[in-house]
């Protein structure tokens, strides 16, 4: 996970207020955090939550995603999942470490599933469907158990 760049952040979140021509107190009030929290998120000096970027984030009309990989806490993909990431990051039902595990395991999920496959293992043939060899339908030959012996004997 890559680490959060707080000044950059700051100055990408002043940089688009600027741009929706909102001053520091309308954005603040807009995105429902105090005036004095958001002057120091752009300067820089505070690192805010998922939460709270995702609230700025729609204050500006912009994506929550691109403010998280603003922040460094989604790395810029190619679409690969960063509804999920965002959803995971944006839960106030869990906390910042849990969602961070979640991602993690995310993660380790995409790495197994596009990591090349090697050749398979000898012996271990893949098992066939039963009904494409036509045994399903083939009738069993029924065996002879201990009580049908006995009943012959009476």
């Amino acid at each position: 996970m890559a680490s959060l760049n707080v000044g950059s952040l700051g100055e990408y979140i002043r940089e688009q207020r600027r741009t929706a021509q909102y001053s520091l107190r309308q954005l603040a009030e807009a995105a429902g955090v105090s005036n004095p929290y958001l002057s120091q998120i752009e300067r820089g000096l505070r690192k805010p939550s998922a939460e709270i970027l995702q609230q700025i984030a729609k204050a500006l009309r912009i994506s929550a995603e691109t403010l998280y990989v603003q922040a460094g806490i989604l790395e810029e993909r190619r679409g690969e999942g960063l509804e999920l990431r965002a959803a995971i990051l944006a839960d106030p039902l869990i906390n910042e470490q849990q969602k961070h595990a979640l991602l993690a395991v995310y993660d380790t999920f995409l790495r197994e599933n596009t990591a090349p496959r090697g050749p398979a293992r000898k012996g271990a043939a893949p098992k066939q469907d039963q009904a494409a060899d036509g045994e399903q339908d083939a009738p069993r030959a029924e065996q002879p158990t201990a009580q049908a012996g006995r009943d012959r004997e009476t």
